[in-house]
């Protein structure tokens, strides 16, 4: 019988605190459940876990928790009205976007800063559609965690269609090193062998400890980027 009356209980919680839930959402607006700035993701995180321990546990009274759940919505509508108010304060409490690649280069440092790994970066490029690195400008992680990327005017597609210029495609180019480290597999797709790779390095007069990534594309084009490249890029200040 106890058992019974608890369900019913857990189950009259279900009814009452999720339609709460839905308004108070509801009221914080379409920024809490877009880009999910830190703040915001906090708010989500304890809105789920209060929520979660007034449905499951019986015993933890109903009324405190619709407090709770409201208060939530009112800070977090608050604190989102300050950051628009204050763009200082708007600043404390999100990341700042990062510039990880600019003019042809990697920018490691910036990518160690955000502890992000060259892996983690060419899967969001691929995402974008981008498969040639040679094709763009500049890359930047957002303070959503997103990659927004700059192609160079050449690569835009609008460009191509006005002007009626058909492209040769580069394909997929593969990494041949990474770090550092030779990937053997990428070499032999494209039928070359480490012996090339690090002629070719040779000729430019970079030895294979320093390239951080080393591609190459469909038609065998060598494109590198140094971890500590001799003349480091002057990066433009992105703002939010």
């Amino acid at each position: 019988m106890e058992l019974f009356s608890e369900s019913l209980t857990v189950v009259g919680r279900v009814f009452t605190i999720l339609p709460l839930l839905l308004i108070v959402t509801l009221f914080m607006g379409k920024r809490s459940i877009g880009e999910l700035p830190v703040f915001d993701f906090m708010i989500i995180i304890t809105l789920g876990s209060v929520t979660g321990a007034d449905i499951a546990e019986p015993n933890v009274h109903h009324i405190p928790i619709a407090v709770a759940i409201v208060a939530l919505g009112v800070l977090q509508r608050v604190v989102s009205q300050w950051s628009i108010v204050s763009r200082r304060f708007g600043k404390m409490v999100t990341f700042e976007p990062t510039v990880v690649f600019y003019n042809g280069e990697f920018l490691v440092p910036q990518l160690k800063k955000i502890r992000y790994s060259l892996d983690n970066v060419l899967q969001m490029l691929r995402e974008k559609d981008i498969f040639d690195l040679s094709e763009i400008e500049m890359a930047i992680i957002e303070a959503n965690g997103r990659l927004t990327v700059l192609k160079k005017s050449a690569q835009q597609p609008v460009t191509r269609q006005d002007l009626q210029i058909r492209t040769a495609s580069t394909g997929l180019s593969l990494p041949v090193i990474v770090e550092g480290k030779i990937c053997k597999e990428a070499l032999k797709y494209r039928e070359r062998d480490e012996g090339w790779l690090l002629q070719e390095l040779k000729k430019s007069g970079v030895a294979i400890e320093q390239v951080f990534l080393a591609t190459l594309n469909r038609q065998n084009d060598l494109l590198f980027f140094e971890k500590h490249p001799d003349n480091p890029q002057r990066v433009p200040p992105v703002q939010h």
